[in-house]
């Protein structure tokens, strides 16, 4: 990933929490047919490795996983919130029109998980995971023979990771005055990823504040 010291975003704890908040990430894998790419839904262990360790399932009529156990390496990109920023909002002149957003970029091998108690247990923290914020979170409750028939159609993997780069570019180059100016538009707008970046950079301003 280019990553301009202004924007590299270091701090393993940002990196993994923009993973927690934006957990579907694009899955990219090289195998016989060549480069494959899907979006998958992860959850990240953040205490099974130095690094976390990534882990999901995708369908098993899926080809991908199939490369996935011939792959030396995978990459899964994780796209946090994003929009684009008009220079009419700056305080300071001139400025040019820009992109704001975060992203993650994970790399490692993946491993398949065959086991079926295992892979049972993945897909009920990932239900759990993503149930969590619901006014009345689904119970997860299925027939016996209903559930073991949908186990059989997925393939579990997890991706031990080996190496990941955050890239937070959150208008750093500008003075501060155009940074507060920035979040306050994105701040009113009445697009909720528009308010969602608005408040990364105030989390990303307050922390270097502190720093």
């Amino acid at each position: 990933m280019y990553e301009p010291p202004l924007h590299r975003k270091a701090s393993l704890q940002a990196q993994q929490a923009l993973i927690r908040r934006q957990p579907l990430g694009l899955l990219i894998s090289y195998g016989p047919a060549g480069l494959e790419a899907n979006s998958i839904p992860f959850l990240i262990d953040a205490r099974a490795s130095k690094l976390g360790t990534l882990r999901a399932h995708m369908a098993r009529a899926n080809g991908q996983w199939r490369s996935l156990s011939e792959a030396s390496e995978a990459l899964v990109i994780f796209q946090g919130p994003d929009r684009y920023i008009s220079p009419s909002w700056y305080a300071n002149a001139p400025a040019v029109p820009t992109w704001n957003y975060a992203a993650v970029h994970v790399y490692g091998i993946p491993r398949a998980i065959h086991d079926a108690e295992q892979l049972a247990r993945l897909v009920d923290r990932m239900v759990a995971a993503y149930e969590a914020g619901m006014t009345e979170p689904w119970p997860g409750i299925l027939p016996a023979e209903f559930k073991a028939s949908m186990l059989k159609a997925i393939v579990g993997f997890s991706i031990e990771i080996d190496r990941i780069e955050g890239k937070f570019k959150l208008g750093q180059n500008r003075p501060l005055e155009d940074r507060l100016a920035t979040v306050a538009q994105l701040e009113a707008s009445s697009d909720p990823a528009a308010r969602e970046l608005a408040a990364l950079t105030r989390r990303h301003l307050a922390g270097a504040a502190r720093g």
